[in-house]
């Protein structure tokens, strides 16, 4: 196969699976040593589109959307802490910890994608929301991402109030629901076959395997 193989993956910035998700991708792409052979896009789903501008505190908002006691929130952010480990990556869960607003983000992200620095600016994000306490809903949070990962963070956030970009952005959202994802993340290869959930590494190693190989 000489063409790259593409990876659109739909996810938010706040969603943990997606983040253990592409970790477990990652790894397996690594392993398999085909890091040139994709192409990895990222494109916007929320969680909570009409989460207020204030934000919510995450037990509560989980309580309030899935039902989930408090006691099985502990054991659900114990097991991500866990698999977080396992990956490299830090899930800080703290009481005051809020569930945010993401649509400007993936503003910015779908901006990232003209200078290849989509992947490094949602592993930035994503950092900064579970590791680092902070609120990426926030301009100013979202202006040190950018510059984190060396873009033009006065450009990039001229986006967030452009009417046109933000119609944009909402369109492509509606886009992918519209396909039937509702549950992220979805990892769509080839536009030909998907895989939803955070699959074990050994899983993607398999359906890498057999598109490169095709």
């Amino acid at each position: 196969m000489n063409e790259k193989l593409k990876i659109d993956i739909v996810s938010d910035v706040v969603c943990p699976w997606c983040t253990i998700g592409y970790k477990r991708l990652e790894k397996a792409i690594s392993e398999l040593g085909i890091k040139d052979k994709v192409e990895i896009e990222w494109h916007p789903f929320q969680l909570n589109p009409n989460m207020p501008v204030e934000g919510q505190n995450v037990k509560e908002h989980i309580t309030e959307k899935y039902g989930a006691t408090l006691e099985q929130q502990k054991g659900s952010e114990k097991n991500m802490i866990d698999v977080g480990e396992e990956l490299g990556f830090k899930f800080d869960y703290f009481d005051d910890m809020k569930m945010v607003n993401t649509f400007e983000a993936h503003i910015l992200l779908d901006y990232a994608k003209k200078f290849g620095k989509q992947t490094e600016l949602k592993m930035r994000l994503t950092t900064a929301f579970f590791s680092e306490r902070k609120d990426v809903s926030d301009r100013m949070i979202l202006k040190q991402a950018l510059l984190d990962v060396g873009l033009n963070a006065e450009e990039a956030l001229a986006n967030l109030d452009n009417e046109k970009v933000r119609q944009q952005i909402a369109e492509e959202e509606t886009h992918w629901k519209n396909l039937g994802i509702n549950s992220v993340p979805t990892i769509v290869f080839n536009m030909k076959s998907a895989v939803t959930g955070a699959q074990p590494v050994d899983v993607f190693k398999k359906v890498l395997t057999d598109l490169i190989s095709a």
